[in-house]
C-alpha cells in the first residue's frame, strides 16, 4: 500500500481543513452524494472539528492528502440529529459519529475504508464510547445519475459490525451537481456497538 495514515485532533485540524474540504468537494460529487458542493462552505463546516473530542484521519500518497475521515461525538451534532434518534433510546453521550470518509477513486481497494474504521473506533474507545454510528445518502434505485454496475457499501459496512438503525434517518439539504436549488435527501443511521 502506498498510503500513509496520520491523525489529527482538535486544533491540530486546522492544518488540514483546506484539503479536507478540496477533497470533499471532489469526492462527493460522484454517486450517491451528487454535491455540488463549494471551498467558503467546507471551510465554515469543517472549522467545527478543530475543537473537543474530534478527529481527522488523513490518507497520504507521499506529501499529498488523497483521502480523509473524520469523526466527533454526536453529541456535537445533536441539534441535527435529535428528531432522527427520537424513536430510539440510545443516549447521545455514549455515541461517537464517524462522520465523512472521502477518498481519491485512484487510491480505493488498498485497505483504507478500514484504516479510517479502525483509527475512528480505536479513538472512540480511548474516549469511552460505547457505540458508534455513522449514516449514508439514501437514493432511489431507479436514480438516473446511478451508475452502471453501482456497488454499494452496506457489505463492507456490515463486515465491519455496522447495521442499520430502523427508523433512524436523518434529512439534509445540498444542491445536486446540475440543480438550481437544495433538495432534501435522507441519510440512514448505521450503528455499532464497540
Amino acid at each position: 500500500m502506498s498510503l500513509t495514515f496520520r491523525d489529527y485532533r482538535g486544533d491540530a485540524i486546522t492544518q488540514v481543513v483546506d484539503s479536507l474540504a478540496r477533497l470533499r468537494i471532489s469526492v462527493f460529487r460522484d454517486w450517491p452524494y451528487l454535491y455540488d458542493g463549494d471551498l467558503a462552505y467546507e471551510r465554515a463546516y469543517l472549522a467545527d472539528y478543530a475543537r473537543g473530542d474530534s478527529l481527522v484521519v488523513a490518507a497520504f500518497d507521499g506529501s499529498e492528502m488523497v483521502g480523509a475521515s473524520t469523526g466527533m461525538p454526536l453529541s456535537d451534532h445533536a441539534d441535527d440529529f435529535a428528531s432522527a434518534f427520537e424513536t430510539v433510546r440510545i443516549d447521545f453521550n455514549k455515541v461517537f459519529y464517524c462522520a465523512e470518509s472521502v477518498l481519491a477513486s485512484g487510491f480505493r481497494g488498498q485497505g483504507a475504508g478500514h484504516a479510517f474504521f479502525d483509527r475512528r473506533e480505536a479513538h472512540a474507545k480511548r474516549l469511552g464510547f460505547t457505540f458508534s454510528t455513522f449514516c449514508s445518502v439514501i437514493r432511489p434505485q431507479d436514480h438516473p445519475a446511478r451508475p452502471a454496475g453501482y456497488r454499494p457499501l452496506d457489505p463492507f459496512w456490515r463486515k465491519r459490525g455496522y447495521a442499520p438503525l430502523d427508523g433512524v434517518v436523518a434529512r439534509f439539504q445540498w444542491r445536486d451537481i446540475g440543480d438550481q436549488a437544495e433538495t432534501e435527501k435522507p441519510l440512514q443511521f448505521w450503528i455499532k456497538h464497540l
